[in-house]
């Protein structure tokens, strides 16, 4: 099947893929020790770049995009003391839907003193796509959450704008069951908030970085609100109690990147008492 099949195929020959994947400690070492999927969602291999104490994993789709009646599930746990860090090999991608919608939703449980460390790639929302998209952080307390979310709308590269279709997101952070954050949008295809100066302005990347469950100082705060990202860019860091959240909002998904992990750099070695970790996949 090739490109154009997966985008045009009906909402008969969806996939419909769920992923459970479980990070436990002992002993110092923190593994992957459960991981169970159903449909085309995997992670194949958990590495050790850094010693025992952090498992990283790769969470793998293999069809490459996301189409019309595709929904796709992910749920995480980290156990009590683990340390996990997921990302992603490259850019996902939301195909153009005649109207059957595209789901993806993942649950990230975090449990005490443990932390996960979530870093997809960016997403590319393609003209016409039908997009529901959702992450659910669960942090107990003592959890520690660093993550992003990078979207860009429209396939700018070769001058695609988003004109058609809807994105539906929502990203959502609760503490032994109170909600810290929550971010929820609706931004439809060809709508005036694309060019509006009080929505985007234009600009086809959007991104966040987000620190929660951990106490943030002045002075790390401060150091927080030091970098910036190149180019032509709108970015600010916002503390509210138990969340630290930063945004962008460009051209650029590199910049974007770059930008949140100067950020990273700056949270890590003060919240997990580590220096980062690129990944290697992130090269390639």
């Amino acid at each position: 099947m090739n490109l154009h099949d997966l985008r045009a195929a009906p909402a008969a020959q969806a996939w419909q893929a769920r992923l459970q994947l479980r990070y436990e400690r002992a002993s110092g070492l923190t593994q992957l020790t459960r991981r169970k999927h159903t449909g085309p969602l995997l992670v194949q291999k958990a590495f050790h770049p850094e010693g025992s104490e952090v498992c990283h994993s790769l969470l793998v789709h293999p069809p490459g995009g996301i189409a019309g009646g595709d929904r796709l599930e992910i749920d995480v746990a980290v156990d009590e003391r683990a340390r996990a860090l997921i990302t992603t090999p490259g850019a996902g991608k939301w195909y153009r839907s005649s109207g059957p919608v595209s789901e993806l939703h993942a649950t990230l449980a975090v449990g005490s003193g443990a932390s996960l460390e979530w870093f997809p790639q960016e997403s590319i929302v393609f003209d016409g796509a039908q997009v529901r998209a959702s992450v659910r952080v669960e942090l107990a307390e003592s959890a520690c959450f660093i993550g992003w979310d990078i979207t860009r709308l429209g396939r700018t590269a070769s001058g695609e704008r988003f004109g058609a279709g809807e994105l539906r997101s929502r990203f959502e952070v609760l503490q032994a069951g109170r909600r810290l954050w929550g971010e929820f949008a609706r931004i439809e295809g060809g709508a005036p908030l694309l060019q509006s100066p009080a929505g985007l302005a234009g600009h086809p990347v959007m991104g966040i970085f987000l620190v929660a469950g951990a106490v943030i100082d002045a002075g790390l705060l401060d150091a927080c609100r030091a970098p910036a990202p190149r180019g032509d860019a709108r970015w600010g860091v916002t503390a509210m109690p138990g969340v630290v959240i930063a945004r962008y909002l460009g051209a650029s998904a590199e910049a974007a990147r770059s930008y949140f992990v100067e950020l990273w750099r700056c949270v890590r070695p003060a919240l997990l008492g580590r220096e980062i970790c690129l990944p290697r996949i992130w090269n390639t």
